[in-house]
């Protein structure tokens, strides 16, 4: 296949497994090609970009996505491996989940369904977009060109609505029980790692949370709770024989809200989103949480009060009861960093602008979407110096690199080290004063 950049191949190559040996050097192109593309991700509209770079008939570029043999599992297996090996060596390893809408038109698009938007609605209006519905698993990163963590998507299926499963005879899968799946998932490609998971509130299920507890030496749950939650004591030791069936649970707990208004409150300064610091007040307190026929899931609550003002009471929980409630606290702020992926999605990586609508390609292409970010973010964290601080985009206030300077950067390198290099203009580009390359670059790869 053409050469692929030296500082792209430890990652790119890394994938080659996951495909035949005609198919993979056709992704390569097209992975390359989504990132020099301003314009919608279309297959069409990717070879136009690069056109002479693909060689071969069109159509066996659009059979990569609707009709070859590839697992997209694979895949996400090579990307989360390349991360934890590099980014994440030791310790335990930050996740965040959610889902997010990508509205799609055209009556015969496989899993259609209508949706709530997450994103539109207010108090007084609740919006819907017809289109799919991805649960996002992301690894959370810290790298040393940003304060900020960066979530990278590894796993990302589709949600089936329950009227969508009932009528194709499907067992219908809420997102918390998808996302209980993809953590089994992690767990099994790398059972000497443990994990932390942070989700909003629609994954502070019973359900998740017993998962979690039965695998606490691995695994650990911060989210959302209520304010109302059932918690009670442990159930007493059976000493002796007694007739009857021991007790499943202990006396009756309060309430979280109960025990706030009674409770003094603590006072810390955490980390809160995006990066900058908050003095909040806290209680915080442990119970078992109960569900009727579910049994019981030793927590550790906290209720957070914004001492600023400017964000509601919330309330907290984790499997994990030994966690202090600053260390919840900021678990759980770190999770809004998946909110900024879903937006630089949609801004940079055009992730509603496909158009396929066959089963295939719809369950490929909108997750390589999401993979292509955490590329883009590894590429630009290999990349030298000189290769990205010319692309990055600068004004008043700013301090951290975003995903506008890297996908900037990025795009400016594999023009001039893939582009041009594989036509065999590399020499009279590199001949063409600093200004000119500038203006040639800066049209070729605009600021995003």
């Amino acid at each position: 296949m053409r050469t692929i950049p030296r500082a792209a191949e430890p990652l790119i190559r890394n994938f080659a497994a996951a495909f035949t040996r005609p198919i993979y050097p056709r992704f390569v192109i097209l992975s390359f090609a989504a990132i020099l593309v301003t314009g919608r991700r279309t297959v069409s509209n990717l070879l136009r970009t690069v056109q002479a770079l693909a060689p071969g008939h069109a159509s066996t570029y659009h059979r990569v996505l609707s009709k070859r043999r590839w697992s997209t599992w694979r895949l996400a297996r090579a990307l989360a491996g390349f991360i934890l090996d590099h980014w994440v060596p030791d310790g335990p390893v930050e996740t965040c989940g959610d889902d997010t809408v990508d509205e799609r038109r055209g009556k015969k698009v496989y899993g259609k369904a209508c949706h709530r938007d997450a994103v539109r609605p207010t108090h007084s209006y609740t919006a819907y977009r017809w289109g799919h519905k991805w649960v996002v698993l992301a690894i959370l990163v810290r790298f040393p060109f940003s304060s900020r963590l960066w979530a990278l998507p590894i796993l990302v299926p589709l949600y089936r609505s329950q009227d969508w499963n009932q009528k194709h005879g499907r067992r219908h899968k809420t997102p918390s029980e998808l996302m209980r799946q993809l953590l089994a998932v992690l767990l099994h490609w790398f059972p000497h790692r443990r994990f932390v998971f942070c989700g909003d509130g629609g994954f502070g299920t019973h359900e998740l949370a017993r998962f979690a507890h039965r695998h606490r030496s691995r695994l650990t749950l911060v989210t959302r709770f209520y304010a109302d939650a059932n918690l009670y004591a442990p159930p007493p030791m059976v000493k002796g024989k007694r007739n009857g069936r021991p007790r499943k649970k202990g006396r009756k707990l309060a309430s979280p809200a109960e025990v706030v208004k009674r409770s003094p409150r603590s006072r810390l300064t955490v980390a809160w989103y995006g990066g900058g610091q908050r003095r909040i007040e806290v209680v915080s307190d442990t119970g078992h949480w109960h569900k009727n026929g579910e049994g019981l899931v030793p927590v550790r609550w906290v209720f957070v009060h914004d001492r600023s003002g400017t964000h509601r009471d919330e309330y907290f929980f984790t499997t994990d009861t030994a966690m202090t409630p600053k260390t919840m606290v900021e678990t759980f702020t770190g999770r809004w960093n998946i909110e900024t992926t879903f937006q630089e999605m949609r801004d940079y990586l055009g992730l509603e602008t496909a158009r396929g609508w066959t089963k295939n390609t719809v369950l490929r292409a909108a997750p390589c979407l999401f993979g292509l970010y955490s590329v883009v973010a590894l590429l630009y964290a290999r990349l030298p110096a000189r290769r990205t601080t010319g692309a990055v985009i600068l004004w008043p206030g700013k301090t951290d690199r975003t995903f506008s300077d890297a996908i900037t950067a990025v795009r400016r390198w594999l023009w001039t080290d893939w582009v041009f290099a594989n036509h065999g203009h590399s020499q009279a580009f590199s001949k063409l004063s600093r200004p000119i390359k500038a203006v040639l670059l800066y049209v070729l790869a605009p600021a995003a």
